[in-house]
């Protein structure tokens, strides 16, 4: 078990430095959040004064919210990508043939690499807009060192979660040989039901009830309004625990859906 455990490290360690070899694209990553923080932010400062109280947010926590968004878009890689996208090119090539020969969990290789991967996005795409939204419009920090632990492990809990649905669009190819349609239906799913491109608790009725329930809500809505403290006591354990529900149920997924394909693996290409 603790060779795994180094073997895992290892993995994601050497996923942390493959990413950050590209630092050109990471200035600009950071430059791009930053610019889209600050258009959101005076749309929602708009917003917020026409309704001061929309959502249970007041202005502050709405700027803070807008920021939080943009810091974890690349963390939890809301539009797909990250180390999954490798899985699928090489269950499209039949590399994947030698991945599956090796003494270690397909699901568990990939999730220590994309651990890394968020690891370098949190620490530069996600710190850098993060002090630029500090800077320029005041946003609010964690109440307490509980809530900012709390938020720590709902972050990772969210990367989980959304490492979980990508491992599964990108298995998909095992049928379809190319993901791309799953992954931009994927990605478009992502973007509506995760609170990035509107606060879920704006939306009303059946469909706020809908969306605070699926899987992609634990992306930003539930670690934002960790950051807010919006949950606390037994409340931010509902909210963790929502996060832990989903990561457990999709990551058995995963593993019922591997072992399914790999009855009927087909090599590609050689």
């Amino acid at each position: 078990m603790r060779g795994k455990q180094v073997l895992h490290v290892a993995i994601a360690t050497r996923a942390f430095r493959r990413y950050s070899t590209y630092r050109a694209a990471t200035l600009a990553g950071i430059f791009t959040n930053s610019v889209f923080g600050i258009i959101y932010s005076f749309a929602y400062l708009a917003l917020w004064d026409a309704n001061p109280s929309a959502g249970g947010y007041d202005a502050q926590d709405a700027v803070t919210y807008v920021w939080l968004g943009q810091a974890l878009l690349m963390t939890i890689a809301l539009w797909g990508g990250g180390t999954t996208d490798d899985l699928a090119e090489r269950i499209r090539t039949g590399d994947v043939a030698i991945d599956l020969y090796r003494p270690v969990g397909l699901v568990g290789w990939y999730l220590a690499s994309d651990l890394g991967r968020a690891a370098y996005h949190l620490l530069t795409r996600g710190v850098g807009p993060t002090l630029i939204g500090f800077l320029v419009f005041d946003i609010s920090l964690p109440s307490s060192p509980l809530n900012a632990l709390a938020f720590a492990v709902s972050l990772v809990l969210a990367v989980v979660v959304s490492f979980a649905i990508r491992f599964l669009v990108a298995s998909t190819a095992f049928w379809l040989l190319d993901q791309s349609g799953v992954k931009v239906m994927s990605g478009a799913f992502a973007i509506f039901f995760s609170g990035m491109m509107l606060p879920l608790v704006l939306f009303p009725g059946w469909l706020g009830t809908l969306a605070r329930a699926l899987p992609w809500a634990s992306y930003v809505q539930v670690p934002a309004d960790v950051w807010l403290g919006k949950h606390t006591g037994l409340d931010l354990l509902a909210a963790l625990g929502f996060q832990v529900m989903w990561a457990v149920v999709l990551l058995a997924t995963c593993q019922g859906v591997l072992r399914l394909a790999t009855r009927k693996v087909v090599v590609q290409g050689g």
